[in-house]
């Protein structure tokens, strides 16, 4: 069905993940239902039905056979989509590898929730977070509307050929999946001069099912083949990638008028900013409000959404660094045995090395398993970055040098 006109929609994260697969004519969606994801496949569906959506849509027997159908469906030259969460995610995890190793332009969401045991349904990032070497882009929505937004880009920057890699757009799982903000749903004229044409009948220009154009893929590689070079490849275009991201949200502002930083990060209030608070997902948003308060305050107070952590923004972060004393880094996952106990805080002191730059680093983990965080709890976090800069005293309550942030008094 053609779209002729912008519409606002009160609805859902899900629901706008499923508006923007419909945005971007997707032509093949594979569905398997796991709470907090499945009405972006249930909406999905009554799309299909309905004719409003000109898709083939692939019911599966599990999370395994999802990314399995994706990357059938893909090889042949279509524009495919899904979601999923937590454990669904694991247990696809052997498909995903092997998505990024074909290199094929795929997309999904994560409406993302904690890992059991203990089974655990809300918002907690350590399940995406677990795919990170997998060779996907990861990006992480902080509103209804950027995850519409999002996944826009995410076609727009998979299937650049400088690229050709799937991406991953996280949200946290209940927190936005299932309340509702309105959200604009762009006509289709404005789509069409913003996505890339779909695959033709010969598909992507790297891989294809095309009997007149025979070729292998997949088939074993010996330790003196290609196997060698084709994981360092995938680094190469992952690194490459960084100026691609950069250029499709300075495209997408033009077109839509919706800023998202650089594309990598988006700052708040940091020009004159003495410490900051770098967050992912809807926490980088609430964190903007605690910005306000404390600066009505007389605090200089900043703050930093990371939307990708694949690629890294090592350059970003590295600029941030500069500018201010005090960075306090907050993970809503966890990565155990690491330097800090998170991925994020971990990635931000990996890129601070051997710079020579002395910003010191409160790495914070907090909210995860959909554990509440308050705007006056993250007031509190700027306030102990304040008093690190002054007094050079990190918090008393730190656990390996992680600051755990809400946790509750464990016997």
């Amino acid at each position: 069905m053609s779209q002729k006109e912008q519409e606002i929609k009160f609805i859902t994260g899900n629901v706008a993940a499923a508006y923007a697969a419909r945005s971007a004519k997707v032509q093949v969606i594979s569905a398997y239902p796991i709470t907090p994801q499945t009405t972006v496949v249930e909406k999905l569906s009554d799309f299909v039905d309905s004719g409003d959506m000109p898709a083939q849509y692939i019911k599966v027997e599990s999370e395994h056979s999802v990314m399995a159908a994706l990357v059938g469906a893909s090889i042949a030259g279509t524009r495919t989509f899904s979601a999923t969460a937590g454990q669904g995610l694991l247990y696809m995890s052997e498909m995903v590898h092997w998505a990024a190793g074909a290199r094929l332009p795929i997309v999904m969401t994560i409406a993302s929730r904690g890992i059991a045991p203990p089974w655990n349904i809300w918002a907690d990032f350590t399940d995406v977070i677990s795919q990170r070497d997998a060779g996907w882009l990861i990006s992480f929505a902080s509103s209804h509307q950027e995850i519409y937004d999002s996944v826009l880009m995410a076609y727009k920057i998979c299937e650049n050929e400088e690229v050709l890699l799937p991406m991953f757009v996280a949200y946290g799982g209940f927190v936005l999946s299932h309340t509702s903000k309105p959200v604009i749903i762009e006509p289709d004229d404005k789509l069409e001069k913003f996505l890339p044409p779909l695959p033709d009948e010969k598909g992507w220009p790297h891989i294809f099912i095309d009997p007149e154009r025979p070729m292998m893929h997949g088939n074993l590689i010996m330790p003196s083949g290609f196997y060698y070079e084709f994981r360092m490849k995938i680094h190469d275009e992952m690194i490459k990638s960084r100026h691609i991201i950069k250029q499709t949200a300075l495209e997408f502002e033009k077109i839509f008028g919706r800023s998202y930083g650089n594309g990598l990060i988006q700052e708040y209030k940091m020009d004159d900013a003495e410490v900051a608070l770098i967050n992912i997902g809807g926490l980088a948003l609430q964190a903007e409000q605690a910005v306000d308060e404390l600066r009505q305050e007389g605090y200089k107070v900043g703050s930093v959404k990371l939307r990708h952590f694949r690629p890294f923004p090592t350059e970003e972060i590295i600029n941030i660094a500069k500018k201010v004393d005090v960075i306090g880094v907050v993970d809503r996952d966890t990565a155990f045995g690491s330097p800090t106990g998170g991925a994020v805080s971990s990635e931000c002191k990996s890129a601070l090395h051997g710079t020579g730059i002395d910003t010191t680093i409160l790495p914070i983990i907090t909210g995860i398993g959909g554990r509440e965080v308050s705007v006056e709890q993250q007031k509190e976090e700027f306030k102990k970055l304040i008093k690190l800069k002054e007094t050079g005293e990190f918090p008393q309550d730190m656990i390996h040098g992680t600051l755990w942030d809400g946790i509750l008094e464990v016997k």
